[in-house]
């Protein structure tokens, strides 16, 4: 960057250049100084500008690439803000450069002084932290009332959930239950974390898993669990982190904190060793004959690779189980029962065709459903089945 634009700038002007031809740095300069002259005024001439010290040094940065030249164009200046945006609104009546035929877009216009804010405000952060880090024992008080003030500060909200100040920067981030477990990070120097804050997932947290790597990061007890049900059900989650068991995310300590994070693990691994679904919760809904029927069933097609379609407990049909989408039409089951494991597309199709049981003989991957019951081996003969 220009001198001038260290020391006393307060706007940079940078400005993309796009010329049909191969030109020079000092072809582009010549014709920002020559194509403007006397376009604002003899008070606003680039030159005599940058002769009393209001702009600085114009910067080009020149690309060349199969015959037409490509330019950045930077110039720092300490006029106002009207002053500047004319300044750089003349560039863009630039049409040749040299020989060439071009055309000059503003990009933007920095407030060099903002910027200087930002970071100031930042650092003073970090300087603050430092202080209340290295305080007297006898302060103690004093310094975990400025702490409780600083984490307040770093609380942010994105649209609406309590959040931490790097959820929109950082491509991965950590999804907690409620405000206080934001705090409890932020405070222990974690600060891509966002709460669901409620007890249905907000579709802000759906978005956002479909954009970023995710790791739930929940409390260790059935509270947990069952906000995990939730999360698989509409989210796409990629770890899973868990406190210790009976504690909860809030309470944990700096160390028990990183420890569970190191410890995450992928989300398709959780769903292998304990599909989440309510096992106890769903068979309760299921009468034991029809639980029977499922066992039955699925033993009978163990190494056939096909599959059952049924209605009321009434095998209906045997097919092959690539032939499950083309026939559940025709014979309008209720339940499907094939000899091979659960994935998100039989899942998929069982939801559209209204399928009320889907049986099956392990979890291929992570599946969400909301509308089908879903039974393995496990769920059905218990843990011998492995």
């Amino acid at each position: 960057m220009a001198k001038l634009a260290q020391n006393f700038a307060k706007y940079v002007i940078y400005a993309k250049l796009r010329a049909k031809g191969i030109v020079e740095r000092p072809d582009i300069i010549g014709a920002v100084f020559g194509q403007t002259e006397g376009l604002l005024g003899q008070d606003m001439d680039l030159r005599e500008l940058q002769r009393t010290g209001r702009v600085g040094r114009i910067e080009v940065i020149i690309k060349n690439n199969k015959g037409s030249s490509y330019a950045d164009i930077i110039i720092p200046c300490s006029l106002d803000a009207s002053e500047t945006a004319l300044i750089a609104s003349s560039l863009e009546t630039i049409e040749k450069v040299g020989p060439c035929d071009a055309e000059i877009e503003i990009a933007k216009v920095e407030d060099v002084r903002s910027q200087k804010r930002r970071y100031a405000i930042e650092r003073a952060k970090e300087i603050l932290k430092a202080m209340i880090e290295e305080g007297m024992p006898d302060s103690q008080r004093m310094s975990e009332m400025i702490k409780e003030a600083v984490r307040s500060w770093e609380v942010s909200e994105f649209e609406g959930l309590s959040c931490g100040p790097d959820i929109r920067s950082n491509d991965e981030i950590i999804v907690v239950e409620g405000r206080a477990d934001v705090i409890n990070l932020l405070k222990n120097g974690i600060r891509n974390v966002i709460a669901i804050e409620g007890s249905k997932v907000p579709q802000t947290i759906v978005n956002l898993t479909k954009e970023k790597i995710v790791t739930a990061f929940l409390d260790g007890d059935r509270g947990g669990d069952l906000n995990l049900k939730k999360l698989f059900s509409v989210a796409e989650i990629d770890f899973v982190a868990r406190a210790p068991e009976g504690k909860e995310v809030e309470e944990l300590t700096k160390k028990e904190i990183y420890k569970a994070l190191r410890e995450k693990i992928p989300a398709d691994q959780v769903v292998a060793e304990k599909p989440f679904i309510e096992k106890e919760e769903q068979q309760e809904e299921v009468e034991s004959d029809q639980l029977e029927f499922f066992k039955k069933s699925l033993e009978e097609l163990i190494g056939t690779r096909a599959a059952y379609l049924a209605k009321e407990g009434e095998i209906l049909t045997k097919i092959p189980i690539s032939e499950i989408g083309i026939v559940l039409d025709e014979f309008d089951p209720d339940t499907i029962i094939m000899d091979a494991k659960i994935n998100q597309t039989i899942v998929t199709l069982a939801e559209k065709k209204n399928i009320k049981y889907l049986i099956g003989i392990s979890f291929k991957e992570a599946v969400r459903s909301q509308k089908v019951k879903i039974f393995t081996m496990k769920e059905l003969f218990g843990e011998e089945s492995k």
